[in-house]
């Protein structure tokens, strides 16, 4: 009791600002995936062919994308609470659209406004949170931060999955809307505009908007479906890469010479803020492709069910919970972030480690425990790196930097899918043609086995029908292990890449002495 009476008022304000941003940015990153495994079901209610559909995922993603590093500069122009409460009300407008839509072009469209509103939820919610907070305790803002972050992508397919078998597809967006409304009434109480942030005079970067817009918009529909089209053999995919490429180095320059720029690329100018966002990048890329990979091994080869697969992530869940508050609470007792960053994505590297060791007879443990450690890395991951990347960012700065390093994290993880499935299909292609290569009336040593195999299934010598279904049947376990040997390579090739950022952070200094 007196623990309650002797508690500082803006100790309760803060934890409630928190409560406030991140209510709604975990909807927003929950519901960049909660739709995946919904698609089906659209498919077939709205009469849509199966590359039409994925444009359900594709224009949320784009817009998403475009919004996300301009979000700051959007604050300075109309005011930061202004702006947050207008994207959550454009956020529950889209999903009450998207809910209610009757064609497949009105649910893309509902999706486009989604993803504007959704966008500036993430750097603007970041923002207030490290204002919010002093610097002490700028771990345990991102701790709490961090949970929504990495939990949300996570409990999305599984909530999709529960809501669209047991009700209908389009409650996967109604959902949003009460948890919306409680956002938008929390927003309007709690959040106050700094002096600093809404700036008079703002002069519209028209050019660095034109070539954001293009240069992003391409990019992730490029990085959305190059694997789909087979990369650069598609004309189309070719094109947007080129676009992309033009409007984004165009982007840099004109970012770079203008005097208000729509995003102030001169932030890099700090190193410990540059190489926080190559970690976080590289960090999120082997991070988000693990996420994708293990529930398709686990429903393309092992068999389980999209339930199923989502109950494997959940130790993970419940993991991060417990660790990530532990690393914002040891760095506010004094230790320094590199190090426990470092640590963080050692341990990542070990999870991707032992992934790679799957096995077509792997049980419910073996794929539990790699998760779990992985969810321990990424908790001792996310939080110092947040805390450290930001140490000598300005006040009046921290929008744009909050944009600019959210953005690299969303474009890691779309990278990242793109990387993990393109390795995936070539290993297992290789693996394929090694493994058939072996599978000859010229090889004794299949004849033999071949032979066995009749007599044990009681075929004797068998027949050539009997013999074409057995073959069939050998040539389907070999494409099994052909697969599985394809997600062993990607696991693997994943943990080189985390294990080539542990030096990084070593690199990153802090002009302030505490964290």
């Amino acid at each position: 009791m007196a623990d309650v009476e002797k508690r500082n008022p803006a100790d309760v304000s803060k934890w409630i600002i928190a409560m406030t941003v991140i209510l709604p940015t975990f909807i927003e990153v929950m519901d960049t995936s909660v739709v995946n495994v919904s698609l089906p079901h659209i498919q077939g209610s709205l009469s849509a062919g199966v590359e039409e559909v994925t444009w359900v995922l594709t224009s949320y993603l784009v817009s998403n994308a475009i919004i996300i590093p301009i979000s700051g500069w959007l604050s300075n122009v109309f005011g930061r609470k202004r702006y947050l409460i207008f994207s959550i009300v454009l956020f529950i407008i889209g999903s009450v659209i998207c809910g209610a839509a009757p064609t497949l072009a009105l649910l893309v469209f509902a999706r486009v406004l989604q993803g504007i509103g959704g966008g500036g939820l993430q750097p603007i919610s970041q923002a207030i949170l490290l204002e919010s907070f002093p610097v002490e305790e700028h771990g345990m803002a991102m701790a709490i931060f961090g949970m929504g972050i990495v939990l949300a992508p996570i409990a999305g397919p599984v909530l999709g999955g529960w809501i669209t078998d047991n009700w209908t597809w389009r409650w996967v967006f109604y959902i949003n809307v009460p948890a919306g409304i409680l956002a938008v009434m929390m927003a309007s109480a709690f959040i106050h505009d700094p002096s600093y942030v809404r700036k008079k005079g703002i002069r519209i970067d028209y050019l660095g908007l034109a070539f954001l817009t293009v240069g992003l918009g391409c990019l992730q529909m490029f990085l959305d479906k190059g694997e789909r089209a087979d990369w650069f053999s598609s004309d189309f995919i070719l094109t947007l890469a080129i676009i992309s490429a033009v409007a984004l180095i165009g982007l840099v320059f004109a970012e770079l010479r203008s005097k208000q720029p729509v995003i102030n690329l001169r932030v890099f100018r700090d190193r410990t803020f540059a190489v926080g966002n190559v970690i976080m990048f590289t960090g999120f890329l082997t991070f988000f492709s693990a996420i994708v990979m293990l529930p398709l091994y686990l429903q393309k080869l092992m068999g389980y069910t999209s339930v199923w697969a989502g109950l494997v992530l959940g130790p993970g869940g419940l993991a991060t919970l417990l660790v990530m508050p532990l690393a914002g609470n040891l760095m506010k007792k004094g230790v320094k972030p590199q190090g426990l960053l470092a640590l963080g994505i050692l341990i990542s590297a070990y999870s991707l480690w032992l992934m790679s060791g799957f096995t077509l007879q792997a049980d419910f443990s073996a794929v539990v425990w790699p998760r779990v450690v992985q969810a321990v890395g990424m908790a001792l991951f996310f939080v110092p790196l947040a805390a450290a990347t930001y140490v000598n960012i300005a006040r009046e700065d921290m929008g744009n930097a909050t944009g600019i390093f959210n953005l690299l994290r969303n474009l890691g993880g779309s990278i990242g899918v793109a990387f993990a499935t393109t390795i995936l299909s070539q290993r297992s292609q290789f693996h394929q043609t090694a493994l058939v290569e072996h599978l000859t009336p010229f090889n004794p040593a299949f004849q033999i086995r071949m032979q066995q195999l009749l007599q044990h299934s009681g075929q004797g010598g068998g027949g050539a029908t009997q013999s074409k279904g057995l073959l069939a049947f050998v040539y389907s376990q070999v494409l099994r292990q052909a697969s599985m040997l394809g997600f062993n390579d990607t696991f693997w090739i994943l943990a080189l890449l985390s294990i080539l950022l542990i030096p990084l952070p070593f690199f990153m200094r802090a002009r302030r002495q505490t964290y």
